[in-house]
């Protein structure tokens, strides 16, 4: 931790001197191009106390949250249902890599005109950029399954449901956390690529209308937020994590 803290402090002030002094170039264009940290943070300070970004952050983590939510239990549940299902899988194995091909930047406006400029195209983005992370991750988490385990519960007698609780379903869960904490954060892009392009709130249309009038500590005040509640939830998915996967034993020590 105090080595975590030490890159931070070490990269907040390579961004002051850089901004502040002449060591680059004119501190007058470098403040207008990267802004400082002093400015930052006192602008999330402002949004804070003035209560302006509460509103904005509440809709895109709304957003976020219903994309994370519905995209990884449909992850979860098709890629159970493709592992399980050999010639499911075989026959819509080319349709689905298709669809993961597709650039997601080109189905925000298609998402737009489709379900109009509430939150709901915003999901739907979010949804397209979390599926396919949790799909594939659970898919090859239930097919790495050691046969040796699989052998010896099916010669202790356990059905298919007993299978599925106590053999599959903690291969996977490894697999499964892995793409949740990936998917947090692109839950959170979708939503807010989504706003950046069209929408009334949200902090992708705080930085969209900082980034109209050259508002450079605005759009870098709303990153940081941004990424300050990207953490704050990654490690709430560690702790459940944590609680589910208790019962994996610890690499050892060497």
């Amino acid at each position: 931790m105090a080595l975590r803290i030490l890159v931070g402090i070490g990269m907040i002030a390579t961004w002051h001197v850089v901004a502040e002094t002449s060591l680059v170039g004119d501190p007058l264009t470098m403040r207008f191009f990267f802004s400082t940290p002093l400015d930052v943070a006192g602008r999330i300070a402002q949004w804070l106390l003035h209560g302006t970004i509460w509103y904005h952050l509440g809709v895109t983590l709304l957003e976020a949250a219903l994309a994370f939510g519905i995209g990884s239990l449909s992850g979860v549940v098709v890629g159970f249902w493709f592992a399980r299902k050999p010639l499911v899988a075989a026959v819509f194995d080319p349709y689905v890599k298709a669809a993961n091909a597709l650039p997601r930047v080109v189905l925000a406006p298609i998402f737009a005109l489709w379900l109009g400029l509430g939150i709901w195209s915003k999901v739907a983005l979010g949804f397209t950029l979390v599926f396919f992370i949790v799909f594939f991750n659970v898919y090859q988490g239930v097919k790495e399954v050691s046969p040796v385990v699989l052998a010896n519960a099916r010669m202790l007698g356990m059905n298919e449901r007993q299978l599925l609780r106590h053999v599959y379903l903690p291969s996977a869960l490894s697999w499964m956390f892995s793409s949740l904490h990936t998917s947090v954060g692109f839950a959170m892009v979708g939503a807010v690529v989504g706003e950046y392009l069209g929408s009334a709130a949200g902090l992708g249309y705080l930085i969209q209308q900082a980034e109209g009038v050259f508002d450079v500590t605005g759009v870098f005040a709303g990153m940081f937020v941004l990424m300050a509640f990207v953490i704050l939830i990654d490690w709430l998915v560690t702790l459940v994590e944590r609680h589910l996967l208790s019962w994996r034993p610890r690499p050892a020590a060497t």
